[in-house]
């Protein structure tokens, strides 16, 4: 279960950005005006955020009229528009800002997301992302990723065992991980997904002699070892490559028959897109 609470996010990002008030809209637009803004795309690439946008400008102000044009997900073009608002000029300009900042990473998230995953889909692989994200902002970023056809990993901490190279050398080796995750589980009469690292072939052989995780993750593997590594997986559990991969290699990664490759790339080294909302008629 994801523990995000949407409402109280935008209440906090609200407090941020405009605080006790939006000053400038309040000494140059009077009260009562209303206007019509216009959400510009200027660059071509993936729109992601439009349904985050409309729920944050409805929390603002219920009486604003938000029309979609594009949907999430839609390829876009410079000159598109996504959506147009009409209403109370001040809350217009006043929700400007944090609406342009939730869109436009996310639209350059879901854009580099899907211009990977278009560059392997003669492949099996799919792309994963990861929690390096922007604290308080991950359930955007990692909404972006699956607008861009990338697959979701776990949230967070809470909602899958995912065992690390740390994990088991505080815990002593892999075969001791492997009974204490099993002892847990047991006494706790937990359902919950395990994953386990392996640094080597044969973790990857005690991993799938354990009959305990559904992944097996591949860290820091040379694509050959991949290869030999899928080929002892033989189909029996799922196969997560990360580590060491980027634009460079990840196709020849793809290409070794694995089913996820995971990077943290996807969610911070990302260029916003640009978009721009503009007022187009006041009265």
């Amino acid at each position: 279960m994801k523990l995000f609470h949407f409402e109280e996010w935008v209440n906090a990002a609200i407090a941020e950005d405009i605080g006790s008030g939006d000053i400038t809209s309040l000494v140059t637009i009077p009260e009562q005006a209303q206007g019509s803004a216009k959400l510009f795309v200027k660059e071509n690439g993936i729109i992601a955020g439009i349904e985050e946008a409309k729920r944050i400008i409805h929390h603002y102000d219920s009486n604003l009229q938000f029309n979609s044009i594009l949907t999430d997900g839609s390829v876009v073009h410079s000159g598109d528009i996504a959506f147009t608002l009409h209403g109370n000029s001040r809350s217009i300009t006043s929700i400007e800002r944090l609406v342009l900042n939730v869109m436009q990473r996310m639209s350059g998230i879901a854009t580099k997301t899907n211009a990977l995953t278009q560059k392997i889909a003669h492949t099996s692989c799919k792309i994963l992302d990861t929690r390096k994200t922007t604290p308080n902002f991950r359930y955007f970023e990692k909404e972006a990723v699956r607008i861009g056809g990338g697959v979701n990993h776990r949230y967070a901490l809470y909602d899958m065992i995912l065992v690390k190279d740390n994990h088991v050398d505080f815990c002593g080796d892999m075969r001791s991980t492997i009974e204490q995750i099993r002892i847990h589980l047991l006494e706790n009469n937990l359902q919950i997904p395990v994953e386990i690292e392996a640094r080597s072939l044969e973790d990857v052989q005690l991993i799938l002699d354990s009959n305990i995780a559904f992944r097996v993750l591949l860290d820091n593997f040379t694509v050959n070892q991949i290869q030999e590594a899928v080929k002892l997986v033989g189909g029996q559990i799922q196969t997560e490559a990360s580590g060491g991969i980027n634009e460079s290699n990840f196709v020849a990664y793809a290409e070794t028959g694995v089913d996820f490759i995971s990077m943290g790339a996807l969610t911070h080294q990302i260029q916003s897109l640009d978009l721009s909302l503009k007022a187009y008629h006041v009265k």
